[in-house]
């Protein structure tokens, strides 16, 4: 059965379009979503729980739940919330960040480059 058989037959030449959109659509919304992989973010965020996520945020606030390249995890994201911020010696904008749960604030100051993406409020 060839391609053309398939397309009339299965699915038809009207409807390829709107499959074409659906799995756009689909592509898109994942580059926009995380899944929380651990309890560091309870009770706001729970393992398994999906955020929405935007891409290079124009501003990061305190308060803010950012996704960053964690260098004391050797690059690996993570998604804690920003705690404080500050300027280094050199006047580098830096981010303190902290898991909810966790007793204490992470290792390494988060500088802007290193931030991959802010959860929608």
């Amino acid at each position: 059965m060839g391609l053309k058989n398939f397309l009339e037959k299965d699915i038809g030449w009207k409807e390829l379009p709107i499959y074409i959109v659906i799995i756009v659509l689909v592509v898109f919304a994942f580059q926009h979503m995380g899944v929380i992989v651990s309890g560091s973010m309870e009770p706001v965020l729970y393992k398994g729980d999906i955020v929405l996520l935007e891409s290079n945020p124009s501003s990061i606030e305190v308060g803010d739940i950012i996704v960053y390249h964690a260098l004391w995890l050797n690059s690996e994201p993570v998604i804690h919330r920003v705690i404080a911020k500050g300027k280094s010696s050199t006047g580098e904008d830096y981010y303190l960040t902290k898991g909810d749960n966790n007793p204490i604030q992470d290792p390494m100051k988060v500088y802007p480059n290193e931030v991959i993406q802010k959860s929608l409020k």
